[in-house]
């Protein structure tokens, strides 16, 4: 075990950051000034947008989502697919007009793909009416930027190479009540020859158990019922730290935070999933029945390409190991369509392990080609109509699967986190199984954020109906 102990970044940094806070804020009184931050990527950007708002409403800004009324407007980037970048580059070319007629607003752009020196160059260059470029190890830096960009009315480009330090204590502005994400660790270490990742996050960095549990705690005290903690390899988390510490110990100390009533985690790496994980998983009993457990391939070769580190018979021994010691427990999973040199022969033993795991669902991909990676040098390229032909073919198998699984709920009475209004209906409340269905349901406000019983009536491929029994 490395005997590095996880840097913070000193309080007198973060107390420097709240004095631009503080002045920004000052600025702003007796003036209704708001914001915007779309994010694109995983629930990590989505957390780090949480952070962002935090900062910009102790500013006194609100938040709206009509660019064309926002004083700030911060785009959180993605880079681990071509088409997120894509779209981040159709917004900014959009907002070019809106710079125009309104020049005192300031636009950010942020996130991991401003770790690519290629991606900064290229919007210094083409989208020269960004105000602000800055990347992921230096995200609690963003008011000293925007003070600087208000006072100086300059271009600021902030990209630091080296991985940051975990900065603690910065404000935080949650987007859901009921629901919240806290990010245990920072980082990869495992460098997956498809992944941009570790290069764009920097090395793995825990944070500690403590800052971790007073996080959850604060959240349980202001109604908060269900946490996911985060991580882009959760089984890793302390191994960085120089203390003998691990994810299942972190898991039992969040299990007794008063008023959480549900914890969930992302992501598992297969190679790093230990018997104490398992154990903790079925022995705390707030935590879920539900491991997100990334395959990305069924064949073993196509594993070794990917340095995934682990075979297809190791990861089905693990998904029996699991099954035996928590039998209720629902799988989902990562799958990759097309790496390269991707066979038929290879793809079929990616059909037969959902056929053997059957998986609850599966986020399914197309591989898409990162700039860096290893596998983006590979000279063994799949056409595209072939991947999207397999793609089609591994989406019909799961869903049928997903569906012959939800059909199993038919008839029996399953507890619901009733999360609120559902988006597709004013009249139904939709809520979470702990096993990670979707329950669509009749209801009223004063049940959100209980647990209730609803018995099953319909079954869909994605989500469930039924009626609340108590």
């Amino acid at each position: 075990m490395s005997e590095r102990q996880t840097v913070c970044v000193p309080q007198e940094e973060i107390l420097k950051q709240k004095e631009f806070i503080n002045s920004i804020k000052e600025l702003n009184l007796g003036r209704l000034k708001k914001y915007s931050v779309t994010t694109f990527g995983c629930q990590m950007n989505e957390n780090d947008s949480e952070r962002l708002a935090g900062m910009l409403s102790d500013m006194g800004y609100t938040e709206t989502e009509s660019q064309k009324d926002s004083d700030v407007i911060i785009y959180n980037t993605c880079c681990v697919r071509e088409n997120a970048e894509l779209k981040v580059y159709g917004h900014l070319g959009a907002l070019k007009r809106l710079k125009e007629e309104r020049p005192e607003i300031t636009i950010a752009v942020c996130g991991c793909m401003m770790q690519q020196k290629e991606v900064v160059e290229h919007i210094k260059r083409k989208y020269r009416h960004v105000d602000i470029i800055f990347g992921t190890h230096n995200l609690y830096k963003f008011p000293e930027l925007l003070y600087g960009s208000l006072n100086s009315h300059d271009r600021i480009i902030d990209i630091w190479e080296t991985t940051g330090a975990v900065a603690e204590g910065m404000p935080i502005q949650r987007k859901q009540g009921v629901k919240a994400f806290v990010t245990v660790m920072y980082g990869c270490n495992n460098y997956c020859s498809y992944c941009i990742v570790p290069y764009v996050r920097g090395r793995e960095r825990s944070r500690s158990i403590s800052d971790i549990v007073n996080e959850v705690s604060m959240l349980g005290q202001h109604g908060c019922k269900e946490v996911t903690l985060l991580g882009q390899n959760v089984n890793s988390f302390g191994k960085d730290a120089g203390q003998h510490l691990s994810f299942a110990k972190l898991l039992s100390e969040v299990n007794g935070v008063p008023g959480i009533e549900r914890i969930r985690f992302m992501t598992s790496h297969p190679k790093d999933l230990t018997d104490e994980l398992i154990y903790a998983i079925r022995d705390c009993d707030k935590v879920c029945p539900h491991l997100h457990l990334p395959v990305q391939s069924g064949s073993t070769r196509i594993l070794n390409e990917m340095n995934r580190k682990y075979s297809k018979e190791h990861y089905l021994g693990l998904v029996e190991k699991v099954r035996s010691a928590i039998p209720e427990i629902a799988f989902t999973t990562d799958i990759i369509v097309g790496f390269p040199g991707e066979t038929e022969e290879d793809f079929n033993e990616t059909l037969d392990i959902l056929e053997r795991v059957r998986f609850d669902s599966a986020y399914t991909f197309l591989y898409s080609k990162r700039t860096g990676t290893p596998a983006a040098k590979n000279a063994v390229q799949i056409p595209e109509e072939v991947k999207k032909l397999r793609f089609e073919r591994l989406v019909e198998v799961q869903n049928r699967i997903s569906r012959e699984i939800n059909l199993s709920y038919m008839g029996t009475e399953t507890e619901v986190l009733v999360e609120g209004l559902s988006k597709s209906s004013d009249a139904a409340f939709t809520g979470r199984t702990g096993t990670n269905k979707v329950v669509n349901f009749k209801g009223s406000s004063e049940m959100e954020g209980s647990v209730v019983t609803v018995k099953i009536e319909e079954v869909h491929t994605w989500s469930l109906e039924g009626k609340v029994i108590r």
